[in-house]
């Protein structure tokens, strides 16, 4: 036979190969497209609806409900049916300060908002007064790059520069600033106030602060006394119902020819309590297995694993707890939900002797957004720790 026909067999058995081996439509990180995006129509329309109608966005949820992946999925929405939109994802929880802030919203913003042609080049250097805008050239991509300098004393200076060039773009940007509390922890005063003054002059820029500490977050769009009062619509997240879920997960099992008995679902969902990505998760792993069909031999091998790769990280966030505040986690874990957790007799059970004590570990763990309350009541928001905590 010629070689060619054997070149094709094998490029056809490699690409089959790679497809089914390598492929899982449940996404963990990142965002995959609408097709491996779970229901949140509701939820959709409403974030979309507000920022095309030029009102910015408090987005308050916990952490691990699905927040960011409903963000990039209200913009890949936005792009799509207008061409003009321009739209920025950024994550600035690790910034300590108002120049790390400004310099993560420069080099994303504007590095992502033009191809970097001599008459863009020319134009931001002729915005940009305050910073230094470096520009080099990627041999490997082929195409000028931006990197900005920002000097702390021409922080505010440099974020307003930064605004009023893409107010002035001719298109319209929409900029979702996650774990947008962590302002609140900056040495510099001010920080809230300067924000919330810019967005008055913004026409063309608008907003999603979203944020995982909603004591924190609640207090900053809340309370009369702090720069951002009323000043955005307020947005919260609630768990995708089960049915919805179920109907979308077995479906993409399904296409690839592997089933999802639904009694593994509820208790996956059950185990998660509806928190998104850990379903994601969970649901990642029963489809990398190797069975067609995932059973409770395959759940329980994936709460092991989950359970074995915690342990030496659990151990040491145990050691962050004061003793209270330990005793209290674990017996919450144990539990499971705890409607009543000043109830004699969930803390006879737990050794658990003071409710005045019980009562301030409580509130720091909700602060911390460790605990969360429910309408059926307290659970540990981690639900790998707490499937840690309550199987040693």
């Amino acid at each position: 036979m010629p070689e060619s026909y054997f070149f094709c067999n094998f490029a056809a058995d490699f690409i089959f190969y790679v497809s089914y081996f390598m492929f899982n439509p449940f996404y963990i990180a990142g965002y995959g497209g609408p097709e491996y995006f779970c229901d949140r129509e509701q939820e959709t329309k409403k974030l979309v609806n507000a920022l095309t109608n030029n009102r910015n966005v408090a987005f308050i949820s916990p952490r691990r409900l699905g927040k960011t992946a409903l963000i990039h999925h209200a913009f890949n929405r936005i792009s799509e049916s207008d061409t003009n939109a321009r739209c920025f994802y950024i994550d600035i929880f690790n910034t300590q300060n108002q120049a790390e802030l400004v310099s993560l919203i420069g080099n994303k913003v504007l590095g992502e908002l033009d191809s970097l042609s001599e008459k863009i080049i020319a134009r931001l250097s002729s915005f940009l007064k305050s910073c230094r805008p470096l520009f080099s050239y990627n041999a490997v991509t082929n195409s000028p790059e931006m990197s900005l300098t920002i000097e702390p004393d021409k922080s505010q200076a440099s974020l307003e520069e930064i605004f009023n060039y893409l107010n002035t773009s001719g298109y319209e940007c929409y900029i979702a600033l996650d774990e947008f509390q962590q302002i609140t922890y900056y040495p510099e005063k001010g920080t809230e106030a300067f924000l919330r003054s810019l967005m008055q002059f913004t026409e063309h820029v608008h907003f999603v602060f979203a944020g995982s500490k909603q004591h924190i977050m609640a207090e900053m769009f809340t309370s009369p006394k702090r720069p951002f009062y009323q000043c955005c619509q307020k947005m919260g997240l609630e768990p995708i119902p089960i049915e919805t879920y179920y109907t979308f997960a077995s479906g993409l099992f399904e296409k690839s020819s592997k089933r999802l008995p639904r009694e593994i679902f509820e208790n996956v969902y059950s185990l998660a309590k509806g928190y998104t990505w850990f379903i994601q998760d969970m649901m990642n792993r029963l489809f990398g297995s190797e069975c067609d069909v995932a059973g409770d031999t395959e759940l329980r091998k994936v709460l092991s694993d989950v359970k074995e790769e915690g342990d030496v990280t659990f151990k040491n966030y145990c050691a962050l707890f004061s003793a209270g505040q330990l005793r209290l986690v674990k017996a919450i874990a144990a539990e499971d939900v705890v409607e009543k957790p000043f109830e004699q007799k969930f803390m006879t059970n737990h050794g658990l002797t003071a409710v005045s004590s019980v009562r301030q570990a409580l509130k720091t763990l909700t602060e911390l957004g460790i605990v969360v309350q429910s309408d059926r009541g307290y659970f540990i928001s981690d639900r790998y720790f707490s499937i840690w905590l309550s199987c040693p």
